[in-house]
């Protein structure tokens, strides 16, 4: 068991501040349009995340947020961008539908060369998480297997789907979560995966951390790691020893008014991977040196 401290790789995330947040309908089961929504405290629980991404190290890009798109807040489903690659969402419900042009608008008019909208569904990095060696990709309640060979030929990188079951899981990241993409590290929660799929994240991935039901049920794996600090809801308790003794520093997070649209730290949050800026990348700027940081 690794009880060093980890190093850490600054990195690029967007984000769209939850101006129009609501619950208005349904569309998993953590959403009630009966339960109030207090837009202020939601409002700085989002900066609270992402002033402590800031403080980390990290460049934090903003995007719009559009009335009438109240769960624009989740980010990390408008898309996946991988070696500074984009694959677009296609969203499985209409009340969503059109938050995907809003990202494909944004990463055109931020330098990204190689943006595609899918043809299948797929809700971005809800359902599709990078680790070094593979794409895993969630099905079973909103993106389409069809999805996965997409994905796999866009960025040339192999796919592994996973199975969900469990409705309150309804995306792989509030099941799974990449501590080390660097090293194929992960802590997840078998109970919401097939038995098939579970067999195969143990071959994957022999010493994961394993969520109790009580951390997943606390939304504890829709967390964001950036190789050392590991930012997730503060209501996870069970997970922080256990990170702490693989050489993570945890970093709880209150985000309980956006928890009420069924989702926290990972779906405020859309990972920015770049991509290589030398020569034998055909002369491309990496989105890193052509978008505005927003520091």
């Amino acid at each position: 068991m690794r009880t060093t401290q980890r190093a850490f790789t600054p990195r690029r995330y967007l984000m769209c501040p939850p101006v129009h947040f609501r619950v208005t309908y349904s569309i998993n089961p953590w959403m009630d349009p009966g339960k109030p929504i207090d837009l202020p405290l939601a409002l700085a629980q989002w900066e609270d995340l992402r002033d402590r991404y800031r403080a980390l190290g990290h460049t934090v890009e903003e995007l719009a947020p559009r009335p009438g798109l109240p769960d624009m807040v989740y980010a990390a489903n408008g898309a996946t961008v991988v070696d500074g690659r984009v694959l677009g969402a296609r969203f499985a419900h209409p009340e969503r539908w059109a938050e995907a042009e809003v990202h494909l608008k944004w990463f055109r008019t931020h330098g990204y060369a190689e943006v595609r909208e899918p043809a299948h569904i797929n809700e971005g990095e809800g359902d599709f998480a990078v680790t070094a060696s593979w794409l895993l990709a969630g099905r079973g309640f909103r993106s389409s297997p069809l999805s996965h060979a997409e994905a796999q030929e866009f960025f040339g990188r192999p796919v592994v789907g996973l199975d969900l079951v469990d409705p309150r899981y309804y995306h792989l990241d509030t099941a799974l979560c990449v501590l080390d993409d660097e090293g194929d590290e992960v802590m997840y929660y078998p109970g919401a995966f097939s038995a098939g799929s579970r067999a195969v994240l143990r071959r994957l991935f022999p010493d994961a951390l394993i969520a109790t039901e009580e951390d997943a049920a606390a939304l504890g794996l829709n967390a964001v790691s950036d190789g050392r600090h590991v930012l997730l809801p503060q209501a996870a308790v069970g997970l922080f020893g256990p990170l702490r003794e693989r050489g993570y520093e945890p970093i709880g997070i209150d985000l309980g008014e956006l928890l009420k649209g069924g989702g926290s730290v990972k779906c405020c949050t859309q990972e920015l991977r770049q991509a290589s800026s030398s020569p034998s990348a055909g002369g491309q700027l990496s989105p890193q040196s052509m978008s505005r940081a927003a520091l």
